[in-house]
This record gives C-alpha cells, structure tokens and sequence, in this order.
C-alpha cells in the first residue's frame, strides 16, 4: 500500500475508543513495543481498588477473587484457551522461565531457539545448556519454514516469539505449531509483542505454552502477566516457585496436603498483584469488546505507512514487510543518522519512539490517527 493512497482500515475502531487513551491529548506515541499507555479502563479500574482499599482494606475481598477469575476468563477468550489453562505471573520472564525451569531437561535433550530473541526468550534456555547439558540448536526467525521442521526433528521443545522485538517479524505461529504437533515437540511462544494487536489462537496454532506481561500491546500496567499452558501438558511442568496457593487446598490454611491445583493455578505462587489484576483486566476487556480480528489490521496499516513513510525518506527498513509477517513494530535507520539524537528530537516535538541497537523502533498501536503518522514521517531528518 503506497503512503499516499494509504486508506484507514481502522477509522471506526479510533472513533469509538481512541478516547480510551488520554495520551493522545499531549503526545504521538509510538512506543507500544516498550511501554504502552494504559488505557482509561485500567486507570479507573486501578484507582477504584485503591481508593476500595483505602476504605475498606480487605472488606470487599470478594472482588478480588472476580477480579483473578476474570482476568483469566479474558485472557483465555483472547487466545482461544479455557480459563483452567491460564495462570497469572509478575511478568513474561517468569512465565517463560516457569516452562524452562519446571520441565524435567535430561543431558542431551534437544531445545529449537532463536538467535534474535529478546533476553527473556533467550537466557533461560542458555542457562538450560549451562545447567542441565541440553543442546541448544539455533535457528534464525527469517529461516524457511523448511528448515524449522528440519530442525524440529527429535526436538523436545521449540521456543520463539509472536512478533520479534526488533524487527517486528511475525512468526507463522499456525505452521511452526503443525511442525511441532507432528514431530512430538513442546511449542512455547513469547507472545509479548503481538498479544492484543493480532489475532493468536492456541488451538489453531497448536501451542502448549506461551507468555505475555500486560504493558505493551495489553495497554495494561507493567508487573502483571498471563501464562498460558495447555491442560494436557500442565503434568510435564512443576511449579519451581512454590508457595501457599500452588495447592490444591490452598483455601484452607490448616492444609498439609501437596496435591496441586488441578489447573494452571499450580503456577501461582502467594498472593497476586490484585490492583495489577485489575487494570489488565479492564484492557483486556476492551481490547477483547474491540475485537483483536478488527486491531490487527489497524496495526498492520499503520505500521505499513510508517515504512512506506520512511522509505520514501531514504530510510532503510531492518526487515522487508508482507501481508503475513509485518506487524506492530517498524525499526529503521539511514545512514548518517544519529538514532539516538533523532529519537531524543522526536521527543521534543512530542513524538514517542524508542532507539534500539542502532535503528529507531516505531509501533503505533491502533488508536493512533495516519495523520499522526504522517507527521511523525515529516519530523524524521
């Protein structure tokens, strides 16, 4: 789609919820791949608890309790799962390192990674190598899909991410999942940085497991995660951070018994960031009243004008955009260029960016207007 032809597919979306994000009344931002804006939902959903509990401390306790379910409920709606297979963490790391660290690796075992993963989808598997003597096969996110099934072979797990953090290259979660399912091995999926801007269904891409913290494409607070993990594999992974609520009985405080959870509550270790809960919740029911089906292509367009933008100012683009593997995030550079002067400029004149390893990443989610990002082509030297 060429930048002066580019038409809107996401002009009803901003018009019913672009004022769900008072952001825009001061800045563009552009920095959804870092950390979002929350949205007013979450805002007032966190503020209502705390004001609740300034109060009334723990009166209304209750609602806590909706608060956690519904949190699950919405997230397992999100990605097609049941709300038993969803358990809520601190963060992506220790969703990803609840699989690393509970899976039972024998020397030898044969781990599919990637080489340009973001460290949360990158340490933990190293330390596994480092640790346990598993054997780390490194692949890179632009191989064929040919040879990730070539290397899949007599895998025991895959590991990669939704949308690469700095490329923003989005995996084809559908075929890997195929792969994975025929040759017997444990798909897992960062899914931070495409989680509520693209469409991600777990029966349909065959995941066991995968992570995401709120604050990015969530337009939740940071602190607040989901993990998800399909029922059938929830015996293959421990829970290696245990506390009171991994039982079974974790309701009666004179339980002795270790019987865990029967769902994915085993994961979670003592009490929860409620007022966390709270915001994530409230944003993963508007992006869900939304439709993540409608967001994806807003996403997509918008980053699609942001490239055509900058190609057409003699930028260059880190990796080439298709229908099928653009996303959100848009990393560029030209030569002779300072990224990181440009991008503390951008911030003068109100533009939110981010510089990472040499490029400027841009990721408007899709609230943001094609004339913002236009203006935000016209601001680039």
């Amino acid at each position: 789609m060429g930048y002066e032809t580019f038409v809107s597919a996401g002009s009803r979306l901003r018009e019913k919820y672009r004022g769900q994000f008072p952001v825009t009344e001061r800045l563009v931002y552009l920095n959804h791949a870092a950390v979002s804006p929350i949205c007013r939902p979450a805002a007032e959903a966190m503020k209502h608890l705390a004001d609740d509990a300034l109060m009334y401390g723990s009166l209304h306790y209750d609602q806590w309790l909706d608060a956690y379910e519904g949190l699950r409920v919405a997230t397992a709606s999100m990605i097609g799962a049941n709300r038993s297979e969803i358990a809520v963490v601190k963060n992506t790391s220790e969703g990803i390192a609840t699989i690393a660290m509970g899976i039972d690796w024998k020397p030898g075992d044969k781990l599919v990674v990637f080489r340009e993963e973001f460290p949360a989808n990158y340490f933990p598997w190293l330390r596994l190598e480092q640790q346990k003597g598993v054997k780390l096969e490194w692949l890179s996110f632009l191989d064929p899909i040919e040879k990730i099934d070539e290397a899949a072979k007599g895998a025991r797990l895959l590991a990669i991410s939704f949308v690469q953090y700095l490329s923003g290259y989005r995996a084809d979660l559908a075929a890997i999942g195929e792969i994975c399912r025929r040759r017997g091995v444990f798909f897992f999926v960062d899914a931070i940085q495409g989680l509520g801007a693209f469409p991600l269904d777990v029966e349909t891409m065959q995941i066991d497991a995968l992570a995401a913290d709120g604050h990015k494409w969530l337009t939740g607070p940071e602190g607040c995660g989901v993990l998800y993990v399909r029922r059938s594999r929830q015996d293959e992974v421990e829970p290696v951070e245990f506390g009171w609520t991994n039982i079974a009985g974790y309701a009666d405080y004179a339980c002795r018994d270790l019987a865990l959870r029967p769902d994915a509550g085993r994961y979670e270790c003592g009490t929860l960031n409620t007022i966390g809960i709270y915001g994530l919740r409230a944003a993963l029911n508007l992006l869900n009243e939304a439709g993540v089906a409608e967001i994806g292509p807003a996403v997509q367009e918008l980053a699609d004008l942001v490239a055509s933008g900058a190609e057409s100012k003699g930028y260059e683009l880190m990796v080439p955009r298709t229908g099928s593997t653009g996303a959100g995030i848009v990393s560029l550079r030209r030569e002779g260029v300072d990224c990181r002067a440009v991008v503390r400029d951008l911030k003068d004149a109100g533009f939110i960016v981010a510089p990472r390893q040499g490029w400027i990443r841009v990721a408007p989610h899709f609230y943001v207007e094609p004339d913002e990002v236009r203006a935000f082509v016209e601001a680039l030297p």
